[in-house]
């Protein structure tokens, strides 16, 4: 199998080096060696390294990823956890999808000033009935029954 030292694979990956230092650290991908003083990784590190970027990519932490890729290099995705960071997902859409409406309607108040606008008074009100909450320094509508 083809041998890759940690720049080719930070090339080819579009990592930096530091990332995939770090990755090793944490256990997501393995280093076979070292070609003087530059780790060396199997090829196959790309496809795992194509895992990681994707699972990140659907909000899966680092440790999550850890654990769904196991230590042997093959995947053990499971499944339940899939359709459960779907529902997480779908939950994160509906809300931000609600924000994002929100903040068209108000876009679109005709008032001089937003703070003349109903439109704004009422998205102003909602914080107040529970309708909008404060998350991570964001405010993020949440719509009833969801």
């Amino acid at each position: 199998m083809k041998e890759l030292d940690i720049g080719e694979v930070a090339r080819r990956s579009g990592l930096p080096a530091s990332t995939l230092r770090y990755y090793e650290e944490k256990g997501l991908i393995s280093s076979i060696g070292r070609r003087g003083l530059s780790r060396v990784f199997h090829a196959d590190v790309l496809q795992r390294l194509s895992l990681i970027v994707l699972g990140q990519s659907a909000e899966f932490s680092l440790d999550e990823l850890v654990a769904m890729l196991g230590p042997e290099g093959q995947p053990d995705i499971d499944r339940q956890r899939l359709n459960q960071k779907a529902d997480e997902l779908d939950r994160t859409i509906a809300r931000l999808s609600a924000l994002s409406d929100a903040l068209r309607r108000v876009a679109s108040c005709p008032a001089a000033r937003h703070i003349e606008c109903s439109k704004f008074q009422k998205m102003l009100s909602a914080i107040g009935t529970g309708s909008l909450k404060r998350k991570t320094g964001k405010i993020a509508l949440h719509r009833r029954g969801t």
